[in-house]
């Protein structure tokens, strides 16, 4: 009898370690590869003895495929969750690649800490900011409350890998676009403008070599601009944040 005892405790904590399994693996900053993977077992660990005493599961039918379901399930939860806000940070990337282009340093790259890959300047800085907002908002807490939260509405084993969750989460990913364009916004007109402005130059005065000093002028244009923006990221990313929090919950209610 204790054996069972034993065995249901371990199953119900397993279940529960899959779901915050799933969160590790795709909320920002702790899904980086760089994160040492020790560390966040020693978190995953750590969160699932604090949420199991609160959010003991009742154990799912028995059956190897129906535990396979079940597992796959609370990743799926997990996942939707960290991918909800983990879309907040790639818009700030694309914002990165959209800036490189208009300030001139697309060719530019650095190795990007978070994916081991070789990444253009403007990018690697943009996630690097966010990732900063990120922590300095305490988002992942929003995330662990979020996650603790899910367990009330969500039970163990509730969770459906379904179409509408799918669909769901496409849409989402398709606004990475629309805000990456929203924060690159400042720059893209300020430089539009110089182009504007130089192709009228150039017709005035075609001896002028506009190509070289419209280069220099885009950049350092571009640079003032993208400063003088960074104090309202703060703001902006909060508020994406929160929407990225109010997604995930939409999406876990849509695969119940």
């Amino acid at each position: 009898m204790g054996t069972l005892n034993l065995e249901s405790m371990v199953s119900a904590a397993m279940f529960i370690g899959v779901r915050v399994s799933g969160l590790m693996l795709f909320m920002p900053f702790l899904s980086s590869p760089g994160f040492p993977s020790p560390v966040k077992a020693v978190l995953t660990l750590a969160v699932t003895a604090l949420l199991y005493p609160v959010h003991r599961p009742e154990l799912p039918g028995s059956g190897a495929l129906g535990w396979v379901g079940v597992v796959s399930g609370e990743l799926m939860v997990g996942m939707l969750l960290g991918l909800a806000v983990q879309f907040v940070i790639e818009a700030a990337q694309m914002a990165g690649h959209i800036l490189g282009v208009q300030a001139g340093y697309s060719l530019v790259t650095l190795l990007d800490p978070q994916t081991q890959a070789d990444t253009p300047v403007m990018a690697t800085f943009n996630q690097l900011v966010a990732l900063l907002i990120f922590l300095q908002l305490n988002v992942h807490h929003w995330l662990l409350r979020g996650l603790a939260a899910s367990f009330t509405y969500l039970p163990p084993g509730s969770a459906l890998s379904n179409l509408k969750a799918g669909a769901g989460l496409l849409r989402a990913a398709g606004g990475i676009w629309l805000v990456g364009v929203q924060i690159a916004a400042p720059v893209v007109v300020a430089t539009v403008l110089v182009d504007v402005s130089l192709g009228f130059l150039a017709k005035a005065s075609p001896q002028m070599p506009v190509l070289f000093v419209g280069l220099s002028i885009k950049t350092v244009l571009s640079l003032v601009v993208f400063a003088g923006t960074l104090a309202l990221w703060p703001r902006l990313l909060e508020h994406r944040f929160a929407a990225g929090i109010v997604l995930g919950e939409r999406l876990l209610h849509l695969a119940r």
